[in-house]
Order: structure tokens, then C-alpha cells, then sequence
């Protein structure tokens, strides 16, 4: 008798454990998950519309950028080298930060892609003109093989929205 109720007791704690779990699957960790996913916002530029990529993700709070090339409104690069599509570069994120409700300075990290290592002082020299000294977005920069329009500089962030 006494281990029959001990298989029921156990029989009750089992059944229990299960509609616990149950219950945990439909509540506040999933429920945030898919409020989460309701907040995701994708835009593109009209220009960007045949992309197979999103101009920029809005998560919450959060902007992820996609990378930006120094190129003017028409899709030309800018003339005059690394420095002078760096600052385009920058300019174009600058405009796309300010039509989702950011700034420059809400940048929290950016990441810096390079057709040629050793033109990281001359980009590095107009990037840091960008940001104020004591809000520096952490960076990641790193040279590669080759960049869309065979662009110099190629620039992606992350920002927060005010």
C-alpha cells in the first residue's frame, strides 16, 4: 500500500513537471522572444531596391546599419581616393542614422573594411573627425580583397536610437 502511494505521489510530481514545462514554453521568456520579433523593422533606400540586403535593421532600440560605400546619390564614388570616400561613406550613414531618429553620436560600433591596409591612417585621419573624442564607437577595421564598385573603404554600424 505505502508504495502505491508512492508511485502516485511520483505519478502526481511527473504529471505536474510536465504541465510546468508547458506552461513555461507559452510564457514571458517566449512571449518576449516574439515581442521581440514584432519590433524588427527592415527599410531599404528606394535606390537600394533590387539589393539582396536590407539598408538598415531596426531591433528595439537599435540600428544595424549595412555597410556603405563612399558613393554620391547618382551610385558614383566619390573622387578623390580614400579620404574623400571615407567622409562620403560617413556623410551616407550620417543621413541614414538621422532618418531612423539616431545620430553619429549614438554609434555604439562600427566596423571598417579596406581595400588596402595602408590606407588606414588616411581613412582613420577624416574617421575620427566624425565622432566626438569621448563617445568613440568600439571599431573593428580590416583589409580585404575587394569592395563593391572597387570602392576603397566600405563602413557598417550599429547604433542606438535616441
Amino acid at each position: 500500500m505505502k508504495r502505491l502511494r508512492v508511485v502516485a505521489a511520483l505519478s502526481l510530481v511527473v504529471v505536474a513537471l510536465v504541465f510546468a514545462a508547458a506552461a513555461y514554453k507559452s510564457t514571458p521568456a517566449s512571449s518576449g522572444e516574439a515581442g521581440l520579433q514584432n519590433q524588427v523593422e527592415y527599410s531599404s533606400a528606394k535606390s537600394a531596391a533590387n539589393r539582396p540586403f536590407s539598408d538598415v535593421v531596426r531591433v528595439g532600440n537599435m540600428l544595424y546599419l549595412s555597410g556603405k560605400l563612399g558613393t554620391d546619390s547618382s551610385g558614383k564614388l566619390a573622387v578623390g581616393g580614400i579620404t574623400a570616400e571615407t567622409k562620403q561613406a560617413l556623410e551616407n550613414i550620417k543621413a541614414v542614422l538621422a532618418s531612423n531618429g539616431s545620430s553619429l553620436d549614438n554609434v555604439v560600433k562600427s566596423t571598417v573594411m579596406l581595400a588596402d591596409m595602408k590606407e588606414w591612417a588616411d581613412m582613420n585621419s577624416v574617421y575620427t573627425t566624425f565622432f566626438k573624442k569621448e563617445r568613440m564607437p568600439a571599431r573593428s577595421a580590416f583589409g580585404v580583397t575587394g569592395l563593391a564598385l572597387n570602392a576603397r573603404v566600405e563602413i557598417e554600424c550599429v547604433a542606438t536610437v535616441k
